[in-house]
C-alpha cells in the first residue's frame, strides 16, 4: 500500500523535481515508511511507501530495471503474486526482490498490457517502458488513480490533493459531477470528479499514452466486465451456499496470508465484519485482533453497536479494542478528516473510519473490512423494495436511492450549475447493459461496477490510508463478486437481504448478530444536526467564501438551516450536511490553489 504520483511532459521539457516533491508531500500519510523519486527524459515518478510485503529495501519504489527498460510505481496488493512469480521464473525471469511490486514489472515484460488480466488483487499503477506510459486500475476500483491533463503535461496521483499541489489545475466545478454528487450521496462515478481539471481512471480499465503521438496519443481499454446471467448448469441453494462459502474462505485467507505484518479486523458488530472474524477463526488464525468505534447517542439513534461487537469478540476470544469517542472530539477532528478526502464525501461513517483508523494504526498496519457485502449480496432495505415494484428500472432507483428529485436539485443550485437529469440517464444506460437476467441482477451489477467505487470503497481507502493503514475488502474479491452476480436473486433478497451470507453465518455466529437489524458505524450528530454541529454548518454556509462561490440558492440554504432535522434524503442522510460538506471541502482543499 502506498501513494503514487508522476508526470509525463509533452512540451519537450523534463518534469521539475520540485513539482514531484510537492505531490509526494501530499501523499506522505499514505506511505509513512519511505519515499522515492525517479526521472528519465519526459517522465518522472514519485512514491510514498507503506511497507507490507517484503519489508526490505529491495522492494522500494519507484522500481526500475534498466536491463528491460521498465520503471514502475504501484499502490495496492496482489494476492496471487506468489503463483505469478513462480510462473514467471519458469519462463526465465530473474527476480531481485520478494514482493508483489516486481511481479507486476515482470508480468508486463512477459505479457504486455494484458498482464492486468492475470492480477488478482487491488491495484493502481503506472509503468514507463521508454516510449509509453501505461496506467491500470483494479476491477472494482478499490485503489484510486486520479489524473490531470493539459497540452503540456499529463499528471497522475493517488489523491486530488497531490494534483492540486502540483499547480496548473482547472478548479472550476463540473456541473455534471455536481448532479451526481447531490443525487448519489456524493458518489461521482469515473471519469468525473467535482473539479473540471481532475479526472479519474475508471475501474477495470487501463490507459496508454504514447509520446510518439501529437501531444500524447491516448487509448483506454476496459479489461473486465461483470455478467449477471445464470450459469448454464443450474445449482441448488445448497450448492450456491457451499460455493459462496468456499469463495469467501479463499478471499479471507488470501488477505490474511499475503502480508509480512500483523492483520486485524474492523468489527462493527454487523453481519459482514462479524462473518470475517468467524471465517478467520474457522481457519484457525491465531491471536485475532478486532477493533470497534462508537459515538454519543442522539434521542433518535444510538451512537454505538458495542453490544454486538462485544458479543462477537467474546464468542471468538479475539484481542478486542473498542473506542468511544465524544461528539466534542468528532467536531474538533472533523477538519482533519475533510482534508484527507480525495473528493467530498458525505457518509456519516467517513469520520468514524478516520478516527477509528487513527487508533487501529497504533497496533496493526493491515485490517480486513466488510465493505461491499451489502452491494454484492443485496443487504440494503431498498433492494427488496425496488425488486418488488413495477415500472421503469431507473424510476425505481429515483424513488428509493436518489437523494432528491431533479426538480429539487434545480431549486437548490444557481443557474450556471444547472444541467439536465444526467444521473438518471447514466443509471438508465448502466441498467440497460446486456448480460444480466433480471432487474435485481442489473441493479447489483450497477452498484458493484459503478456506484460502490465512489462511495464506501473510496471512503475506506481514504480514511484508513490517512493513517498509513491498509484496508482489505474480501467481499470485493473479484472471483467472489463474479460468482455472486450469477446467483439467483432470491438467495440474496430472502431473509431480509444477504440470505446466503446469513445461511453461512448460522452456526458460526451468535444468532443475535445474524438476526439483528442492519447496522453500520453510526455517527448520529451528522444526521440529526443540532447544537454545535448546526452552528458549525451554519458558519460554513454563511461564510463569505460560500456566498462568493455562489453554488447554492440562498432560499434553499435558509430553508435547511431553519429545520435541519426535517430534511433527510431517502436513505436518511442530512441534506444540510450534504451542502455544508461540499462547501467545506472546497474551502479546505481548493481555495487558494491555482
Amino acid at each position: 500500500m502506498c501513494g503514487i504520483a508522476g508526470e509525463l511532459r509533452f512540451d519537450g521539457t523534463a518534469p521539475a523535481r520540485a513539482t514531484l516533491e510537492r505531490m509526494s508531500a501530499r501523499l506522505a500519510r499514505r506511505g509513512p515508511d519511505g519515499s522515492g523519486f525517479w526521472s528519465d527524459g519526459p517522465v518522472a515518478f514519485g512514491h510514498r511507501r507503506l511497507a507490507i510485503i517484503d519489508l526490505s529495501e529491495r522492494s522500494r519504489q519507484p522500481m526500475v530495471d534498466a536491463s528491460i527498460g521498465l520503471s514502475l510505481v504501484f499502490n495496492g496488493t496482489i494476492y496471487n503474486y506468489p503463483e505469478l512469480r513462480h510462473e514467471l521464473i519458469g519462463r526465465g525471469h530473474v527476480f531481485f526482490s520478494d514482493g508483489d511490486t516486481e511481479v507486476i514489472l515482470r508480468a508486463y515484460a512477459e505479457w504486455g498490457e494484458s498482464c492486468v488480466e492475470r492480477l488478482h488483487g487491488m491495484f493502481a499503477f503506472a509503468l514507463w517502458d521508454g516510449a509509453r506510459l501505461f496506467l491500470a486500475r483494479d476491477r472494482l476500483g478499490i485503489k484510486p488513480l486520479y489524473f490531470a491533463r493539459t497540452d503540456r503535461f499529463f499528471r497522475f496521483a493517488s489523491n486530488t490533493q497531490a494534483l492540486l499541489a502540483a499547480g496548473g489545475i482547472d478548479t472550476s466545478l463540473d456541473p455534471v459531477a455536481l448532479h451526481h454528487q447531490f443525487m448519489l450521496h456524493a458518489s461521482v462515478p469515473a471519469p468525473f470528479t467535482i473539479l473540471k481539471g481532475i479526472r479519474k481512471l475508471e475501474q477495470g480499465t487501463t490507459m496508454t499514452i504514447d509520446i510518439g503521438g501529437n501531444g500524447g496519443r491516448t487509448s483506454e481499454r476496459r479489461y473486465w466486465t461483470l455478467s449477471g446471467q445464470r450459469p448454464a448448469v443450474a445449482k441448488s441453494e445448497h450448492e450456491w451456499t457451499e460455493a459462496i462459502h468456499a469463495a469467501l474462505r479463499v478471499a479471507v485467507k488470501k488477505r490474511i496470508e499475503i502480508a509480512d505484518v500483523k492483520v486485524g479486523v474492523l468489527l462493527s458488530g454487523g453481519l459482514d465484519s462479524s462473518l470475517l472474524v468467524a471465517l478467520l477463526a474457522e481457519q484457525g488464525v491465531p491471536d485475532l485482533m478486532t477493533f470497534s468505534v462508537g459515538f454519543e447517542d442522539q434521542p433518535e439513534e444510538r451512537g454505538n453497536e458495542f453490544e454486538y461487537s462485544d458479543a462477537v469478540a467474546d464468542h471468538f476470544g479475539t484481542r478486542h479494542h473498542k473506542y468511544a469517542i465524544p461528539n466534542s472530539e468528532v467536531l474538533r477532528r472533523l477538519p482533519e478528516a475533510v482534508d484527507c478526502m480525495a473528493e467530498p464525501m458525505v457518509s456519516q461513517d467517513v469520520v468514524s473510519f478516520y478516527l477509528l483508523s487513527e487508533q487501529v494504526s497504533r497496533t496493526v498496519k493491515v485490517v480486513q473490512s466488510g465493505q461491499g457485502a451489502d452491494e454484492v449480496f443485496a443487504g440494503y432495505s431498498w433492494h427488496a423494495k425496488m425488486a418488488a415494484e413495477q415500472g421503469a428500472y431507473v424510476e425505481r432507483l429515483q424513488r428509493h436511492y436518489f437523494d432528491r428529485d431533479h426538480a429539487e436539485f434545480a431549486s437548490m443550485l444557481e443557474a450556471r450549475y444547472q444541467v439536465g437529469d444526467v444521473t438518471s440517464q447514466l443509471l438508465a444506460d448502466k441498467l440497460a447493459e446486456p448480460c444480466a437476467d433480471e432487474f435485481i441482477d442489473q441493479l447489483l451489477r450497477a452498484e458493484a461496477t459503478l456506484l460502490i467505487t465512489d462511495d464506501p470503497v473510496k471512503r475506506v481507502d481514504n480514511m484508513t490510508m490517512a493513517w498509513g493503514l491498509e484496508a482489505r475488502v474480501p467481499f470485493l474479491d473479484h472471483h467472489l463478486v463474479e460468482l455472486a452476480a450469477q446467483m439467483p436473486p432470491e438467495l440474496k433478497l430472502d431473509s431480509g437481504g444477504k440470505h446466503v451470507l446469513k445461511t453461512i453465518a448460522r452456526g458460526l455466529l451468535p444468532d443475535s448478530v445474524i438476526d439483528r437489524p442492519k447496522g453500520y458505524f453510526p455517527m448520529p450528530a451528522l444526521k440529526y444536526v443540532r447544537g454545535e454541529f448546526l452552528d458549525f454548518m451554519r458558519g460554513i454556509l454563511d461564510a463569505e467564501a460560500c456566498r462568493q462561490r455562489g453554488i447554492y440558492r440562498r432560499d434553499y440554504v435558509d430553508k435547511l438551516l431553519a429545520e435541519p432535522d426535517k430534511h433527510l434524503t431517502r436513505i436518511q442522510g442530512s441534506k444540510l450536511w450534504h451542502l455544508a460538506l461540499l462547501e467545506y471541502w472546497l474551502q479546505r482543499n481548493v481555495d487558494g490553489v491555482r
